[in-house]
Order: structure tokens, then sequence, then C-alpha cells
């Protein structure tokens, strides 16, 4: 059977007209990905990525087709600026000074918006363990006392629990779709037996 980047194409012809629907009726892409998810037994960040990459695969006919009568497109993504880059970091470093975990000061920051949290997560990471000097200098234009070794501590406990999180969700996610493959082999190997009785 041909697969779209691990989905069959009915699989993504489904999540296509899911997701064209409810933006029709008004519902944000979180919520959508969140009932899609629920739906298909899927992880929310799973099909949330699946989306993303399926919109970005214009070169495939089978997509354009899916497509074409939707008003669903990848919007370009503008990096951030070195101020808004220093903006955002502000923001996630202040509310971390009392005591809210990046990942909730990154949901606070996006206001719900799936896309965007994920970018400012990515940001603050790849600045955290890249320029961990330039998340001193902002503590400290931020007034947030310590920004030495127990900042850098602290910082690098928080990627690592965000590591955590995302490979648990990933293993989740493979349990899923082990059980899922065994019940459908299942059902091909009853699926064969029935048709060669009856073909007997």
């Amino acid at each position: 059977m041909n697969k779209i980047n691990g989905y069959t194409e009915d699989e993504a012809k489904s999540l296509v007209e899911f997701v064209a629907d409810g933006k029709k009726d008004g519902k944000t892409l979180s919520s959508l990905f969140a009932q899609y998810a629920h739906k298909s037994g899927r992880a929310k960040g799973s099909v949330r990525n699946y989306y993303y990459a399926l919109l970005r695969s214009t070169g495939d006919d089978r997509v354009r087709r899916m497509l074409k009568d939707t008003d669903l497109k990848a919007e370009k993504i503008v990096p951030f600026s070195e101020l808004e880059t220093d903006k955002i970091l502000k923001e996630i470093l202040t509310q971390k000074s009392r005591g809210i975990s990046v990942r909730r000061a990154v949901m606070n920051l996006s206001k719900g918006d799936d896309r965007l949290m994920l970018r400012y997560q990515n940001k603050y990471r790849n600045v955290a363990s890249k320029q961990p000097e330039r998340i001193e200098r902002l503590m400290r234009e931020c007034g947030i006392e310590n920004g030495t070794d127990e900042a850098r501590k602290r910082i690098e406990e928080e990627i690592n629990g965000l590591y955590d999180k995302l490979a648990t969700s990933l293993k989740e996610e493979n349990k899923r779709l082990a059980t899922l493959i065994k019940r459908l082999t299942d059902e091909n190997m009853l699926l064969r037996l029935q048709v060669k009785n009856l073909q007997n």
C-alpha cells in the first residue's frame, strides 16, 4: 500500500478533510490536532508534525490533489530576529525565575498556539545549549540573580526534562503503533484464511 510520509493515502486524506472541515467551523489547529489524535490513537504532537510535513510535500501529486479544494497551506516560517529572540528569552527567563517551568512559560507566551510554542521551545533550547553566555547576559539584564553555574545547571535540567518528556511520548507512540501493526497483521491473516476457505 502506498504511503505518504508514513501514513496511508487514506489516512492522509482523512486528516486533511478533518482539519479543513474543522477550520471552516472556526476551530483552532491545536484543538483539531488533539481531537484527531484522540480519534486515531496517535499522539497529538505526532499528528501536528505529520500535518505540517504533509503541507510541505507539494511535490507529491497525491498531496496536491488532496489539498486542491481546501484553504490549507503551509505558512512560510520567518526566522526570529535577534531582538525578537532576546525578547522571547527574557520573557521565558523572567517566568522561570518565578518558579514557572520552561514548558509552561512557552505555553503562556504562545497563547495556546502549538506551532509557536514549539518554535519558542526550540529557540530557548538551542540558545541555552549553544550560547549559555547569552542566557547569562539576558538574566543580568532582567535583574535575575545567579546567572552563572547554578542557573546553567537549572537550564540543563529543564532541557533534560523536555527531552525526557519527548522520549516518553515517542515510546508511547511506538507502543501504540506496534499494537496497531500486530492487530492489523492478525486481521490480515484471518481475512486470508477466510478467502482461502471460500475458494475451497
